[in-house]
């Protein structure tokens, strides 16, 4: 573990550093004030990313019924698209100027786009259209992430980076959490809703979420711009002069700059990000048709149970991001890392089906929505209303592929919460240590549109391979993914250390 010339004891989650409460230091106290607004505005950004997405395929029916399923995906991958081309030009941003500016404008951005997509039930034509770039400038305005994530590392020094970036990450698990439950308590509002006329608004379950959205937008700004300043300390807590700040107590860091960064390294790093979001988004993407196809599920059982789970991996990964402060600190980044890429691992591995019993197969509707099954000459009245359950005889994989039982999906949802959290918070813990002082708003910028890019991937790669070939060839591929990031973890283990480290400055 590094020795820093100051050692400080840890402390708890989103209790940053005993440094804050000294009262010889005010700037060490503004530092912590100013991270813990990049904690809320990370917070926010996951809760407008979720607290509507239960709610887009019935609002996009309502206001537009030429919308189906295939266009439902291209709106929820539009956040995503949206995030992975602002990043960067945010990330730049951020370098050249004050980061207040890019933040500011990001925010006002998402706060914008939040507003639109309540009002995209007005246009009388192309509906569906005017959602799709609400949903992209919503992910658009989220491209600050990158942002975020350049000052805290810039922020803090070596031996606070993993507690803060766990801090960061169990803000944005919160924000998953209470996305979906917020959307969950406006929903007594209803379809109808009541009609603020002065601003011809339709406040309902669909648009009411999106306008609590924007709400904390604002006050997400007024923070930013109230108790935000620029602060930025090297590896060892030293003040830095760059061009978002300048003291008489900072240094000139452009010595330490001038030397190298390890690209293969940080490279590597992005790499491993991807792998880990893809391997999440593809985890989320395929829980609802999953589950639905193998037990027997219907639609609404799926939501409720599925929508219960994803809250309780959320608040596993709460206790995950507490733990990790901890072996990080004992054991190093790089070991929880690998430990995390093996627990994800064993999620799939566990899912892959065997045995002989096989799922039940959903006969399609014959004719005047009569159920008929010659197999068991079963029938129900034309007026039945019942839901079809179980996998679609489309599915040719139904029939030969055996269920995967609910044990082996509660398991790997377990280890799954508990690998992806340690694997999440660790990939650019590492990332933000390897670059050291240079500027990061850039290289966070390519980071979080590597992430963005795999939420984009995963869900056509599950969609396409899961429903083609089943269950067995998507998660093997999944586990041949995962064991190439183990593979390339340990290969250039030696190489993914901080930068202080590699060129002597600090011991580990």
């Amino acid at each position: 573990m590094p020795q820093l010339v100051d050692s400080d004891e840890a402390t708890p989650l989103l209790r940053d550093d005993a440094r804050s409460d000294h009262p010889q230091n005010e700037d060490d106290r503004s530092r912590w004030r100013s991270i813990r607004v990049m904690y809320f505005t990370m917070f926010l950004s996951s809760v407008g990313f979720t607290i509507v997405i239960t709610s887009i395929w019935p609002y996009l029916q309502k206001i537009d019924e030429s919308a189906d399923a295939s266009f439902l995906g291209w709106v929820v991958a539009a956040y995503s698209l949206g995030q992975m081309v602002a990043s960067p030009i945010f990330g730049l941003w951020s370098n050249k100027r004050p980061r207040r500016e890019p933040l500011v404008c990001s925010i006002f951005i998402n706060l914008a786009a939040n507003i639109y997509y309540a009002y995209v039930y007005l246009p009388k034509t192309n509906n569906k259209y005017h959602m799709l770039i609400s949903r992209v400038f919503v992910g658009f305005g989220a491209g600050n992430v990158a942002v975020v994530r350049s000052y805290v590392a810039g922020a803090t020094s070596l031996k606070e980076r993993t507690g803060a970036m766990a801090n960061m990450s169990a803000c944005q698990a919160l924000g998953f959490i209470l996305g979906p439950a917020l959307q969950a308590g406006l929903s007594f509002i209803g379809e109808q809703g009541v009609t603020v006329k002065f601003i011809q608004l339709q406040l309902n379950m669909y648009t009411a979420p999106a306008i609590l959205a924007a709400a904390f937008g604002l006050i997400n700004i007024l923070l930013v711009v109230l108790v935000l300043r620029e602060h930025h300390i090297d590896d060892n807590g030293r003040l830095i002069r760059s061009i978002n700040y300048t003291s008489d107590d900072s240094f000139d860091a452009s010595e330490e700059a001038e030397e190298s960064i390890d690209h293969a390294a940080v490279l590597t790093s992005n790499v491993l990000f991807f792998i880990v979001m893809f391997i999440f988004a593809v985890f989320e993407t395929i829980a609802t048709p999953l589950s639905m196809d193998m037990f027997a599920w219907t639609r609404k059982e799926a939501v409720l149970y599925n929508g219960i789970i994803i809250c309780c991996i959320g608040f596993e990964s709460i206790l995950v991001f507490l733990v990790v402060k901890v072996a990080s600190k004992r054991f190093g980044d790089r070991p929880v890392l690998l430990v995390g890429l093996a627990i994800i691992f064993c999620g799939f591995f566990i899912l892959l089906p065997w045995g002989n019993h096989y799922p039940k197969i959903q006969w399609a509707d014959v004719k005047n929505n009569s159920l008929v099954s010659h197999l068991t000459g079963a029938t129900t009245a034309s007026n039945s209303s019942v839901e079809p359950t179980g996998c679609p005889y489309e599915q040719t994989w139904c029939q030969y592929t055996p269920a995967i039982h609910l044990a082996q999906y509660i398991s790997s949802d377990i280890l799954i919460g508990i690998g992806y959290p340690a694997c999440n918070v660790m990939s650019y813990t590492l990332y933000s240590k390897i670059l050291g002082p240079t500027p990061q708003g850039v290289y966070m910028g390519w980071l979080t549109a590597s992430g963005s890019g795999a939420r984009t991937l995963g869900p056509v790669f599950v969609s396409q391979v899961y429903t083609i070939l089943g269950p067995r060839w998507a998660f093997s591929l999944i586990c041949g993914m995962v064991l190439g990031a183990i593979i390339l973890l340990s290969s250039l283990y030696n190489r993914l250390i901080a930068f202080s480290v590699r060129h002597g400055r600090i011991i580990e």
